[in-house]
């Protein structure tokens, strides 16, 4: 996984034109990072995924491109483009690509 610095201020972006994809690979971009959480722009080579884990805080996923399957506590969920659902703070999660997909990771801290 590549990171790169934060978005620049000011200035007009769209998501999907911010980020690529690499293959076989899964690249991410900070949108802004503070203490407080994280909003991280992903590209997910298809066939990619995060294998099951658990993080300390709740963490909302938007899906901005393609389609993505999200495991939270052994449930199964299809998200597609403009679709977002909410991963629980300590609760097992997992992340795949069945086929190239971006997301907006926006991971709030208590």
């Amino acid at each position: 996984m590549t990171q790169q610095k934060e978005f620049k201020k000011s200035e007009i972006f769209i998501f999907n034109n911010e980020i690529n994809y690499a293959k076989g690979g899964i690249v991410s971009k900070n949108i802004l990072k503070r203490s407080g959480g994280n909003i991280t722009l992903f590209a997910f080579d298809k066939g990619e995924g995060l294998s099951e884990h658990t993080a300390p805080f709740d963490a909302l996923v938007n899906i901005t491109e393609g389609e993505a399957i999200i495991t939270i506590e052994e449930k199964t969920y299809n998200l597609s483009q403009g679709e977002s659902i909410i991963m629980p703070a300590n609760i097992p999660h997992a992340v795949r690509a069945p086929g190239k997909f971006k997301m907006v990771l926006t991971m709030i801290k208590e």
